[in-house]
């Protein structure tokens, strides 16, 4: 059976020999913005493999040394690391909130010793928290990698007084609408 419906190319039309492909170029990655996801291990550094497997971990890059802090809870503010560990803390966040764990005022104390051991007491939004197994080694890596002469660091989670609202900084309270 004939197809009449099919029209013949004229020799002429014949279509050009395809060129070989062009290497595309993905599209830029966007620029990071103040949170970004990062691989971690409990037994290593960034992205190494380790006993503990990856988790993802939302931190930001420590906020810079001009921005003001208020010490830790516990720390004296003469004391040489407290500004660290304040900016160290500050670079953990909650995955569900967009305001890091120190305004939100989640940290409730920090003690060091002699060699600069660090304990943080620390609680949780609510004890049911997803990142309740989590957190605590986040906060751990964090110190322990951004605090320049810092020794081996604790973080015990603590649930009393348990956290509320009012224990966050004015600047969490208003970029979360309490204000």
């Amino acid at each position: 059976m004939m197809n009449l419906f099919r029209k013949k190319r004229p020799p002429e039309a014949e279509p050009e020999p395809a060129s070989p492909p062009q290497a595309v170029e993905p599209p830029p990655a966007p620029p990071p913005g103040p949170q970004s996801y990062e691989a971690w291990s409990p037994d290593g550094p960034p992205g190494a493999i380790g006993g503990g497997g990856l988790a993802p971990q939302l931190v930001e890059a420590a906020p810079e040394a001009a921005e003001t802090l208020p010490t830790p809870p516990g720390l004296s503010p003469e004391h040489p690391l407290s500004g660290q560990i304040a900016r160290a803390l500050s670079s953990v966040y909650d995955p569900e909130i967009p305001v890091d764990i120190y305004q939100l005022g989640l940290v409730y104390d920090v003690s060091l010793n002699e060699a600069n051991d660090a304990r943080i007491s620390m609680t949780l939004t609510t004890p049911g928290c997803p990142v309740a197994g989590s957190m605590p080694s986040m906060v751990e890596h964090a110190v322990a990698t951004m605090v320049e002469g810092i020794g081996d660091v604790e973080v015990d989670l603590v649930w009393d007084p348990p956290w509320n609202p009012d224990m966050m900084s004015e600047a969490a309270q208003l970029e979360l609408g309490f204000m």
